[in-house]
This record gives C-alpha cells, structure tokens and sequence, in this order.
C-alpha cells in the first residue's frame, strides 16, 4: 500500500539542536531574477509602465480587466512586449504584488516591534500573522488571481521570505521542533483561498479570524499571548 511505502521510508532525522540562522534574515530579492536587479534602464521604465497600466485596469475594472493584451493597449505597447517581460497573466499578477510583499518584508525585518525586532518571538509571530491577514484581505481578488498555480506560488520568492522569517521565529521559540516544516501549517492559515472562503462565503469578521491566529500560535508554541 502506498500508506505504508511511506510510512516504512527513511524519514529524516529530527532536529535536536537549535537550527541555523537563528538571526533576521536578509532582505529576500522578489520578483523573477531577470526583473531584479540589473534591469537596463530603458527596460526598468518599460516595466514600470506596464505595471502602472496594470494597476490602473485594476482600478477601473477589477483584476478581470487585466489581460496581456489590455495591459499592451494600455501602456501603448506590443503584446509581445508585455508577454517578454513577464512570461503570462499569472507572472504580471505576481509582479504587481511584489511591491506589497517587500512592504511587509521590510515592516517584518526592520519595523517597530511587535511586527518588527525588539520584541519576543512568540509576540512577533502573532503579529506577523495579524499583519498578513489584513493585507491579504485589502487585495484578495488579486492574490486569488495571481495564484491561480499554487505550485508557482510556493516556489515564488515572496512566499518564500514569509516562510523563512516564520521558521526563523519559530526556531527560537521551539528550537526541538522541525520548525521549517512547522512553518508550513501556520502559513496555511494564510492561505487567500481560505482566507476568500472565510470571509466573503462564511461571513466571518476580521476580528475572528485575528483570534483564531493568536490563539494558534499559542497553541502550536505552547506561549500565552501577553495581556
């Protein structure tokens, strides 16, 4: 039985020591690697205008509005321009989220605690969950949209900032834990879909699901939260 192939296979060994980088991470670099850094300038304004299109059909018409060949017609461009920069209408979506995740990014990594150093790990992890909660709710449609691969979505380097700094958190607070898959389970809490299900199908308010974040994290770290 195929349960019992893999309950039967080599499992890695659990981690008994604290895991390394214990520390802040540095800045990740989002966006597709051809994007960032080095960008010719003539190319980076190209960019910058499509992408200001992009956000102006949204704008207007919702993420539905936003094709390749709108987006073209919109920055007066070839279509062939706007596929060369960004692959698909999934790679554009994802591109005109890269600004918010570096927003967060650098509000995580160099912010005022809670969410930023200074404070316990245990309170910088409730607040990064709160925090993404309500970013994710400001551009839902777009995050739906963009993700429409979830496997594009967990290789791309925005998830993967949020799930380094979650395991990083987690490892000075559980350090006996495998914290970087730990880290998974949280952030599917955090999940867009979910999050659309939740709010807009079930009705939930917001305030519920910030307490559904804080109490998980006391749960899976076994902290309370402060009063």
């Amino acid at each position: 039985m195929l349960y019992a192939g893999f309950m039967s296979a080599t499992l890695p060994p659990f981690p008994m020591q604290p895991q390394e980088p214990v520390g802040e991470p540095e800045l990740l670099q989002l966006g597709s690697p051809e994007d960032e850094p080095c960008l010719r300038a003539d190319a980076a304004r190209n960019r910058a205008r499509l992408l200001d299109a992009a956000s102006r059909l949204i704008a207007e018409h919702g993420v539905a509005g936003v094709t390749m060949e709108a987006v073209a017609a919109a920055a007066q461009v070839g279509k062939g321009t706007v596929f060369r920069r960004f692959g698909d209408r999934t790679g554009l979506l994802m591109a005109l989220l890269d600004h918010s995740s570096r927003t967060l990014q650098a509000d995580f990594m160099g912010g005022p605690p809670p969410l930023g150093p200074g404070a316990p790990a245990d309170e910088r992890l409730r607040a990064f969950g709160v925090a993404v909660l309500y970013r994710l709710v400001e551009q839902l449609d777009l995050h739906l949209a963009a993700q429409s691969d979830p496997t594009r979505r967990f290789a791309h380097p925005s998830y993967r900032a949020l799930h380094t700094h979650v395991t990083i958190l987690l490892r000075q607070i559980v350090p006996d834990a495998d914290c970087e898959l730990l880290a998974q389970p949280l952030l599917s809490y955090l999940d867009p879909a979910l999050i659309h299900h939740l709010v807009r199908q079930c009705g939930m308010p917001m305030e519920r699901l910030e307490a559904g974040w804080v109490d998980l994290v006391s749960r899976v770290t076994g902290t309370a939260p402060p009063c």
